[in-house]
This record gives C-alpha cells, sequence and structure tokens, in this order.
C-alpha cells in the first residue's frame, strides 16, 4: 500500500485508488492511512467524525463506513490479482479500534521523517551540504498543506498542525544550512515570502534579516525587525526575544562591508508559526 498525505490525501493498494469521495469514510481513511500498522481507537474516530456528541448510531455508522473502504479494497486486491490477502487482512478490526495494515508500502510522511531525521544528524555533525541537501529532499515531499482535500475533525485537525510544525522545523533547518553556505542571495524571494505568512514567527525573521545583512541590504534587515517588533506588541503583547535583539544589535553595530560572522539565529518561540 503506498499512502501519501502531504497534499491531497492518496491512498493506493496495488495501484488502485481506494480513496472514497464522501467526505465521513475519507475522514476514516485519513486517519487510519496516517496512523498505518497502528491500531486506531473506536473512540478516536468517533470523536473525529462527530466531535463531542456523537449521535447514538455512531458505532453502526463508523461501521458502515469501514465496510465502504473494504468494499473499494476488495475491488484494489482483485485487480491487482491478490488471492493471498482479503480486504479484513488489509483493513483489520481489532480490539478497541481498527488497523490499515501498510504491507511494507510507501509512505511519504514516513519518508519525510527519515529523510529529515538524517538531514538533523548532518547539521549537528557540521555537515551542512549534506543537511541541506537531505532537508531540500524531506521537504520536496510535501505537495500543499497536509491532507489538503480531506475535511478534518478534531483528530485530523490536531494531526495536521503536528505536520505542519515538523515541516517549519525541517524548513527551519534548511534554511540555516543554507545560511552557513553563504547562499543568502539566493534566500532572499523564499524568506520574503515567508515573514509575509508566518508574522510572528522568529527565527524565520532572524533569518531574513542575516540574509538582507550579507546582501548588502542592512537597512531592510533592521526594518525586517521592526516590523517584527511592531506585530508581537500588538498581536500578542510581547517583545522580541533576547536572541532577536541581540541580532538586530550586531547588525546595528557592523558596517555593511563587513558581514555578521556566525549564522546563528534566535530559535523561536512555540506556537508562534501563524
Amino acid at each position: 500500500m503506498d499512502i501519501d498525505v502531504l497534499g491531497a490525501l492518496a491512498v493506493r493498494e496495488n495501484g488502485v485508488s481506494i480513496t472514497p469521495t464522501a467526505a465521513k469514510p475519507r475522514q476514516v481513511l485519513a486517519l487510519l492511512a496516517l496512523h498505518a500498522d497502528q491500531t486506531v481507537p473506536v473512540a478516536a474516530l468517533i470523536e473525529e467524525l462527530w466531535g463531542q456528541q456523537p449521535p447514538r448510531s455512531a458505532r453502526t455508522t463508523l461501521q458502515t463506513y469501514i465496510l465502504q473502504l473494504r468494499a473499494l479494497i476488495a475491488t484494489a486486491l482483485a485487480n491487482g490479482g491478490d488471492t493471498s490477502r482479503t480486504a479484513k487482512d488489509v483493513l483489520v478490526t481489532l480490539p478497541g479500534g481498527y488497523l490499515l495494515s501498510g504491507g511494507g508500502g510507501a509512505s511519504d510522511v514516513r519518508e519525510f521523517e527519515r529523510l529529515s531525521g538524517l538531514g538533523y544528524r548532518a547539521m549537528d555533525a557540521g555537515d551542512h551540504p549534506g543537511g541541506a541537501r537531505l532537508l531540500r529532499e524531506a521537504l520536496a515531499l510535501w505537495s500543499g498543506p497536509a491532507f489538503a482535500d480531506v475535511q478534518g475533525g478534531v483528530q485530523l485537525d490536531m494531526e495536521i498542525r503536528r505536520l505542519e510544525e515538523t515541516r517549519l522545523c525541517a524548513l527551519d533547518q534548511r534554511i540555516e544550512a543554507d545560511l552557513r553556505l553563504g547562499r543568502h542571495r539566493e534566500l532572499l524571494a523564499e524568506l520574503t515570502v515567508l515573514v509575509s505568512r508566518y508574522r510572528t514567527h522568529e527565527n524565520l525573521h532572524g533569518q531574513f534579516m542575516l540574509a538582507l545583512h550579507r546582501s548588502g541590504r542592512r537597512g531592510e534587515a533592521l526594518d525586517v525587525y521592526q516590523r517584527l517588533r511592531t506585530t508581537l506588541v500588538r498581536e500578542l503583547g510581547i517583545e522580541p526575544s533576547a536572541a532577536l535583539r541581540r541580532l538586530q544589535r550586531s547588525i546595528l553595530m557592523t558596517g555593511p562591508e563587513r558581514p555578521l560572522e556566525s549564522t546563528e539565529t534566535p530559535r523561536r518561540r512555540l506556537a508562534q508559526v501563524g
């Protein structure tokens, strides 16, 4: 089974799509696919579909959705000539929940986690070219927001936020690697977009300040700091972090002809990603 969730949901068995078009069975498959080879409790699926006030028929209706998914799986198995398994072997009923068996197939989430983990380790070892390459490969697996075409409930919304946080962490480190490799001018267009999207994300703003300063645009780097400070004070009631304030002072004290020696940028505050 091949599973893609970093963008539109796409689940294929033997190369045949088993992704339903109806909204609620699609939600069920999305949660099962994200946690492939793990048991997803019935309670979690019910909460995903109906929140805190499920109808009395919730379990029966959920079973109907499971049967619909198994019908799609059975068709995919038959089209692939796979007689060794049944749909119940792929979408398994277990005590308290259901499990979607990945069968060792591809998963874009797992590949992203593998590549980004290798990228982080390369960065820790000082291998910035390797880190940049691996993290770029990991980020290339994203074709849009996670579960972009799924109407999410409580469970999926939580998972979407978690996945977005992992993407931002990988993006942060890839930009850090590129800065260390002297690619500041190449980063300017990308960072312009990112700081507009993540208006209170301190680390992205710090990286943008560095890239601008090293490109001989010291005044614009200081303007970025002032705009961020205004936004933080107005929207969150806080000042920029001590690390970002130190970066601003370093830029103020360093002439445009002398780029800053360190590429360290401040770690952003958690939850300040939007």
